[in-house]
């Protein structure tokens, strides 16, 4: 049976405590009227994204929706993580998942697929 399992990774858990070390640090800083130190704390958030990337990238961070229960746990690794996940910006940004494979549909434009477009509704009467 496959459930949604989201953020039980290592790259998951080591990001978010980065980055919370790191709004802690601002925190301490706007509380001491120290810019350097908020400066600091943002640095160290900065870097939680970087080393969430990097972990990632290198199979430590799984991508989202549905997976078998097998791939749950923390220490197991994602096997697609070198080819890149569909629909997953930071495989985008790393130039990773940009071929389509053999299989795969292509995407087809919405006027060439006959939908009709969606239309907007107004939410309020003054619209």
């Amino acid at each position: 049976m496959s459930l949604y399992d989201e953020g039980h990774t290592i790259a998951g858990w080591t990001g978010a405590a980065i980055a919370t070390t790191g709004g802690a640090v601002a925190g301490l800083g706007v509380c001491t009227a120290s810019l350097p130190v908020v400066g600091a704390g943002l640095a160290v958030v900065a870097v939680s994204v970087l080393v969430t990337w990097a972990l990632h990238l290198s199979g430590w961070g799984k991508p989202p929706g549905v997976r078998p229960r097998e791939q749950w746990g923390m220490r197991v690794r994602d096997t697609q993580a070198r080819d890149g996940h569909a629909g997953c910006v930071g495989c985008r940004l790393a130039g990773r998942g940009r071929k389509r494979s053999a299989g795969a549909p292509a995407v087809v434009p919405a006027s060439a697929s006959g939908a009709v477009p969606a239309e907007s509704i107004p939410l309020s009467p003054i619209e």
